[in-house]
């Protein structure tokens, strides 16, 4: 199963080049690669610099996420919960493919607002994490690591499980936010909220057990 996902993440960097290579001769020598708040170009790059930024990027997450299992310290290793840890790595890939995406198709003159796009698949990036936060088990590496829920499995286990809902929760308003054509302030403060909550509980969880002398 687990090499299932690798499979996937490697089929998602070819499929990258794929594209690029497609689009490669329709492109104009400098494109449009970063944009402001309200959508507006800000950046741009030579167009064959697609062939190196996202799909490096993606390949270095790739051998991140590989190399992580086997740099895990005894108590935190990720073997615990394998599939999970894969899937959060496709899921990522998955946004930077489609970010890339967009980048092509700003580059193809499409009619699309990117900056909007965006903060959509970041939304619904946070609703897929949520997804599966609960899942997560106490390591150095994904997940909410504060300090108080690296200190205590059960602080980790509770934001988690918390943080699954909040994470999904403001994943989904956001999305819907998007869709909806909100001010582009709202999306991302529903998941800096979905964030930020979790964070404070593992916070007050810690001390509540602490004040109970009931820390392992």
């Amino acid at each position: 199963m687990t090499r299932n996902y690798y499979v996937m993440g490697v089929g998602l960097i070819l499929i990258v080049l794929a594209l690029t290579a497609l689009a490669y001769t329709h492109l104009p020598n400098s494109i449009p690669t970063h944009w402001d708040a309200h959508g507006n170009v800000n950046g741009w790059s030579e167009k064959w610099t697609l062939f190196v930024i996202e799909p490096g990027m993606m390949t270095v997450i790739l051998l991140i996420f590989l190399a992580l299992p086997w740099l895990s310290p005894k108590h935190f290793e990720v073997d615990s919960f394998r599939s999970t840890y894969s899937y959060i790595m496709v899921i990522i890939l998955a946004m930077l493919a489609y970010v890339h995406a967009l980048v092509l198709a700003a580059g193809l003159s499409w009619r699309i607002d990117v900056g909007r796009a965006i903060e959509g698949g970041v939304c619904l990036l946070f609703a897929l994490l949520g997804n599966v936060l609960g899942k997560v088990r106490r390591n150095f590496y994904v997940g909410i690591r504060t300090p108080w829920t690296l200190a205590n499995e059960q602080v980790w286990n509770a934001t988690h499980r918390l943080g699954a809902k909040t994470f999904f929760a403001g994943g989904l308003l956001g999305l819907i936010a998007v869709i909806l054509g909100a001010p582009f302030w709202l999306p991302i403060t529903a998941i800096m909220a979905a964030a930020l909550i979790p964070v404070i509980y593992s916070l007050t969880f810690y001390k509540q057990l602490e004040k109970r002398g009931q820390l392992s």
